[in-house]
């Protein structure tokens, strides 16, 4: 991987403590911050955020939430098992995340102004919808998008299965092409460890600042990050490793608007009305 990559993979650190930290500042851009969590008894997270929204999701463990005098309970024995609570801080709220034993917990935040409340999302508010087909077929859980409430932040869960492409077609949200501008942060997870993610943003005619060469693959392994500085992206899982990944995105869509779809690759777009058209069934090509 080329260590000028702005994509990245972003590595974490050995815990516990703060496994991930990703800030506007060390991505380049205006919005999203996103930190990975790990919090043990006796250690507390501290978070909240003057002019910024936070969404506070479960990965794994157990543990609370305190913030506006409620104590949230939350609890997820994998990404893998179960789908958790999201909780919802308006900018100004400070928040504690505590454990009697382990938690592990994003904690991502946008710029807002404090239109909404405090909130607890539940997994049955959440949408869950099956995308694709083919070698691209995927669960998407909707865990903090459009018409669940926020300022500017849009929150998915996917779950892919092994050797399976996700964002297919490929997809872009950097303001170019009539597409909205959102930034993207992408938080994997593999089923087994030894597996590793293919992760492209790709520039095919304008990109941001006159990048129009823009390409980069960014090769993943289970608790990396990877960036969306601009252009399409899409992500395919190695053959032996089921995925999961969870997005924090934001920008300039508010409230209602973000529900704005992003503009797709007119090249790959036909597959969607037929994602078995020209599959192969192997042998191909006779020998005798």
């Amino acid at each position: 991987m080329n260590a000028t990559s702005r994509s990245g993979p972003i590595r974490p650190s050995d815990g516990p403590g703060t496994l991930l930290d990703i800030t506007p500042q060390s991505a380049g851009w205006q919005n999203v911050a996103f930190a990975i969590h790990d919090v043990r008894a006796g250690s507390p997270h501290r978070g909240g955020v003057a002019d910024r929204e936070t969404a506070i999701v479960t990965i794994e463990g157990a543990g609370r939430v305190l913030v506006d005098g409620l104590t949230v309970d939350v609890e997820r024995t994998s990404v893998f098992d179960q789908v958790g609570r999201v909780v919802y801080v308006p900018p100004g709220h400070d928040f504690t995340v505590e454990t009697d034993g382990g938690l592990r917990v994003a904690v991502g935040s946008a710029p807002a102004e404090g239109k909404l409340p405090t909130r607890v999302i539940e997994p049955s508010e959440m949408r869950s919808e099956i995308r694709g087909g083919g070698s691209a077929y995927r669960q998407v859980i909707h865990s903090l998008a459009h018409p669940l409430p926020a300022e500017h932040l849009i929150l998915y869960e996917v779950y892919i299965p092994r050797g399976t492409w996700a964002g297919w077609p490929p997809h872009r949200h950097d303001g170019i092409e009539g597409s909205p501008y959102l930034e993207e942060v992408y938080y994997f997870r593999l089923d087994r460890p030894e597996g590793y993610v293919l992760h492209r943003n790709f520039v095919d005619g304008e990109g941001i600042d006159g990048d129009d060469d823009f390409d980069e693959v960014a090769v993943a392994h289970d608790g990396d990050a990877v960036l969306v500085p601009q252009g399409y992206h899409t992500s395919v899982a190695s053959p032996g490793s089921n995925m999961y990944f969870l997005n924090y995105l934001a920008g300039e869509l508010e409230l209602d608007d973000r529900k704005t779809p992003p503009c797709f690759h007119a090249d790959h777009t036909w597959i969607e009305a037929d994602w078995t058209a020209g599959a192969w069934d192997l042998p191909v090509v006779p020998t005798s």
